[in-house]
């Protein structure tokens, strides 16, 4: 993938100015300009087009056959309504993600659905300005490894992206887990590069997405989803030859916590989430998790996003914490690795140093890995030396 083209919509010519509230401050120059540094740190040339009529973006679309490997577009509220753009993106048949810079599933009714989501690859919403970088990423991640999205449930968000290694197997598998404390606008997109490069390690690595909170996630349905995801692999593994003895979750922030989970959940009561697994995790990788939910409420990591995601304090008097929390579920029986920046201010590395004291003391194999001066995206970050450290932990 070298070229990409980014297309904005009606009104984006007035960023920086109409809504600072929801749309920030940057310029439609600041974007295009941030833009080509961006492409230029991913190795692509980026073009930058914007319109206040839909004629005008569907021609542009229709010019990009040919000239273009991927598109990005954010279409303004032609989103909403246009099947016309919607028809052109699936016309041209080339891979494009969909992005806007507000959560539109938290605004009015009416701009929660988009008619043109259905033609692209990926939709990202709710991440400001940053949402046109992780959509180059995802761009570029989607030409670098071969890739199939399987369905492991009905609902819109059960889903995963499995990437196959080279070889005939079969293949350890890496269970791949996303964090953004558990809410709606972080999506699997963020794991993409971590899943390629566990790919090229030999690891069949099962990218899984999972409800969140503000699309019907929370407790307990993203627990639920994460269960089902991991034991779907049991219906998919003969075929794709992954060899389910030897099966690891690797997690970020929320997602370390459900790598953690995923470990421990044969542990939970009958009838509640995740209850009499059907595949087993062998061996937990977690980065920057977020291990300790009540002690990470206690600390107010993600402005309450422990409270939001299991809808409850700490002693209420529900069994939520004791289901949910990895740390209350121990033993798990795996070997768990928890890698920490020491700098991290989205989640404490203390959450990391109570749980590995914790599970040491019930008898699992856990190690506590702190990296001086690191912070929290590093370690998602392929080509930064903090996802060498961490994925060197993994067994081969």
């Amino acid at each position: 993938m070298n070229r990409l083209l980014v297309i904005n919509g009606p009104n984006l010519n007035l960023l920086g100015t109409r809504r600072p509230d929801v749309y920030g401050n940057t310029t439609l120059r600041g974007l295009e300009d941030q833009l080509y540094l961006w492409g230029s740190d991913l190795d692509v040339a980026v073009a930058g087009f914007q319109s206040n009529h839909e004629g005008a973006i569907i021609d542009r679309l229709h010019e990009a056959m040919g000239t273009v490997d991927g598109v990005v577009i954010n279409p303004g509220a032609l989103t909403h309504y246009s099947y016309a753009i919607h028809d052109a993106v699936e016309a041209i048949g080339l891979p494009t993600v969909e992005v806007h810079i507000s959560n539109i599933k938290r605004r009015e009714s009416w701009r929660r659905h988009s008619v043109i989501a259905p033609a692209c690859v990926a939709s990202i919403y709710g991440r400001g300005i940053d949402g046109y970088r992780w959509a180059l990423r995802h761009l570029v991640a989607h030409a670098a490894w071969p890739v199939e999205s399987i369905r492991y449930g009905e609902e819109e968000d059960q889903v995963g992206d499995l990437r196959l290694p080279g070889g005939d197997g079969p293949h350890p598998v890496a269970v791949v887990l996303h964090g953004g404390y558990w809410r709606d606008q972080w999506k699997r997109d963020l794991m993409d590069l971590v899943a390629i490069d566990l790919a090229t390690r030999g690891w069949a690595s099962w990218n899984l997405e999972y409800r969140r909170v503000g699309t019907g996630g929370g407790w307990p349905t993203t627990l639920e989803d994460v269960a089902l995801g991991v034991d779907a692999l049991a219906t998919f593994a003969p075929g794709h030859r992954l060899d389910l003895d030897r099966v690891a979750a690797i997690g970020h922030s929320a997602g370390g916590h459900l790598a953690l989970w995923s470990a421990g959940r044969g542990r939970v009561a009958s009838g509640q989430p995740g209850a009499d697994p059907a595949v087993t995790v062998g061996e937990v990788i977690s980065l920057a998790g977020v291990a300790d939910l009540t002690r990470s409420y206690e600390l107010g990591d993600g402005d309450g996003a422990v409270e939001d995601f299991l809808r409850r304090k700490p002693g209420d008097g529900s069994n939520r914490y004791d289901v949910a929390d990895p740390i209350r579920n121990l033993p798990t029986g795996a070997r768990t690795v928890l890698v920490h920046g020491t700098d991290d201010e989205q989640a404490s590395v203390t959450l990391a140093r109570t749980y590995v004291d914790a599970a040491t003391a019930a008898g699992d194999d856990s190690t506590l890995v702190e990296l001086e001066g690191v912070g929290h995206m590093e370690l998602i970050e392929p080509s930064d030396a903090a996802w060498q450290r961490a994925v060197d932990n993994l067994e081969s």
